[in-house]
């Protein structure tokens, strides 16, 4: 927390930690997290492992395409994913990846997000409105027809994470309503520092994406200081003060773990 301003990670991946719960109980004190999975297998369990940082801390349903243009991820999943919808106010990590690995998945990986995005996009009593985290490498244009032919940039607050398309796709996004969160990588690059000045400032969230892939264990105490550092960063890059920075993402941010 940096001197009273709640810092809460819009992006992260804490079921990753063989110390999860050390971690959420490390991100709850620091204001909050959104914790995305990358399977549909996982979900259930770590919503009850993770059930004790409620609501500081949201477990998200989440479909990675990595996963899906790797196989992990089939049909059975997707279904499964379809199935799970229902129960979930977070919708993270999903979207589409065509780097040059990826690229002979593509059509699969689009039919899998296009799934994904009806079944977010369909609202429920106790979530008339879900948050939508989304993963977007070489794909940034195809992600925003999807979203928009699905209806969820209107039903879903969609957050593109560690955004890293065009500067035409990055206008397109924003007039589309979308937000996006940044994190300490993004912003040691000097695309990522462009863009983290021409996004408004009511569309800034910080995430760290970390850990990034399953750790044996992590330091519960590092993750204040993570956050801090995006978040300098994040005013270093926009010739902002860094208070009143925080203050304003932390609004928004908070509006999030709230809705």
């Amino acid at each position: 927390m940096m001197e009273g301003i709640p810092l809460i990670d819009t992006h992260c991946h804490l079921d990753f930690a063989g110390n999860a719960a050390e971690l959420a109980a490390a991100n709850a004190a620091c204001g909050g997290a959104l914790s995305g999975t990358c399977d549909p297998r996982d979900f259930e369990r770590v919503c009850a492992m993770l059930a004790p940082f409620a609501p500081r801390v949201r477990v998200g349903l989440g479909l990675h395409p990595w996963w899906v243009a790797d196989g992990t991820c089939g049909e059975g999943e997707v279904a499964l994913f379809e199935r799970l919808a229902p129960a979930a106010s977070l919708i993270s990590e999903v979207g589409l990846d065509f780097q040059p690995r990826r690229a002979d998945t593509r059509d699969a990986q689009i039919d899998a997000f296009e799934r994904v995005c009806v079944a977010a996009a369909r609202p429920s009593a106790e979530f008339p409105r879900r948050i939508m985290s989304i993963h977007s490498s070489a794909a940034a244009a195809c992600v925003l027809d999807v979203l928009e032919r699905t209806g969820c940039l209107d039903a879903c607050i969609c957050i593109f994470h560690w955004f890293s398309g065009s500067q035409e796709e990055l206008t397109r996004a924003i007039e589309s309503g979308c937000l996006f969160s940044v994190n300490e990588r993004m912003l040691k690059t000097k695309r990522g520092r462009a863009y983290a000045r021409a996004i408004p400032e009511g569309r800034l969230l910080i995430e760290t994406d970390f850990p990034s892939k399953p750790t044996p264990m992590t330091i519960p105490q590092d993750v204040a200081p993570r956050l801090e550092r995006t978040m300098s960063l994040f005013a270093e890059a926009r010739g902002a003060d860094e208070r009143s920075l925080a203050s304003a993402i932390a609004a928004a941010s908070e509006r999030l773990i709230l809705s």
